[in-house]
């Protein structure tokens, strides 16, 4: 933890334009903006929150893949990695492995703990922005993660594979939205599309590679808590992880 902690703060040195990052910094989005954002993400939280109560009183040991999860989503968030392009940073998200390992609105919750940690004591992201993290990182990246894995899964693909999808998708999902949040609030009186547009093309030459990449991270990481653990995760998200047969998936479980 501290080492993470160290080369977390030692690489955002290296990003001078904290606007154009997936932590979107203070000040950036005008109060209409902030309003918006924070309202949806109130509500996943709140949902999550409920669904935490609930799933604890149902699953035996699902408190300890919590602690799990959201370390994981805080460690692989916190990590910027210079965009050469924009003068900015890209970073991973974390939170499509979080859906998959304790579900969507629970992985919302670890988000948004893990943004409000980083925008207190790393300067990451902001208080007024807090609410479009949420929406961008912890929100978009849990559920469009969650919903590629499911939807593989359920057309019989390996873990593996459904995991790695939903990294990437996850993770190029959460860098959409980040465009778009930052898109609405500078494009004045230009184009919005044509903002969006050159903010995602800014992103581009990281995010590409580090959506595969941490589509490569997410299936090693599922692939390997299922092996030790598959009743749990089978008892959390029973129609993600339910057996199908060998003759498809071999020994890819």
């Amino acid at each position: 933890m501290a080492l993470a902690l160290v080369v977390g703060l030692g690489l955002l040195v290296l990003c001078p334009a904290p606007a154009y990052a997936m932590h979107i910094a203070e000040g950036i989005l005008p109060a209409g903006w902030v309003v918006v954002w924070y309202v949806i993400a109130g509500v996943f939280v709140v949902i999550g929150i409920l669904v935490i109560k609930r799933k604890t009183r149902e699953v035996r040991g699902l408190m300890p893949l919590l602690g799990i999860a959201g370390a994981m989503i805080f460690l692989i968030s916190v990590f910027p990695i210079p965009v050469p392009v924009s003068g900015s940073c890209s970073h991973p998200c974390g939170t499509p492995l979080g859906a998959i390992l304790v579900g969507p609105f629970i992985s919302t919750v670890l988000g948004a703990l893990a943004l409000l940690i980083q925008a207190l004591f790393l300067a990451h992201g902001g208080f007024s922005t807090w609410g479009a993290n949420i929406v961008s990182m912890a929100i978009a990246g849990s559920f469009v993660g969650f919903g590629a894995f499911v939807l593989l899964r359920r057309f019989h693909a390996p873990i593996f594979v459904a995991a790695f999808a939903a990294g990437l998708l996850g993770d190029w999902a959460t860098y959409a939205v980040t465009s778009f949040e930052l898109a609405s609030a500078l494009h004045g009186t230009g184009s919005l599309w044509g903002m969006f547009a050159a903010i995602a093309v800014a992103f581009a030459p990281t995010q590409l590679p580090l959506g595969i990449l941490e589509g490569l991270f997410t299936g090693g990481v599922v692939t390997l808590v299922y092996q030790r653990r598959p009743e749990l995760l089978s008892r959390i998200i029973p129609r993600a992880f339910r057996p199908v047969p060998s003759t498809i998936e071999g020994g890819s479980q």
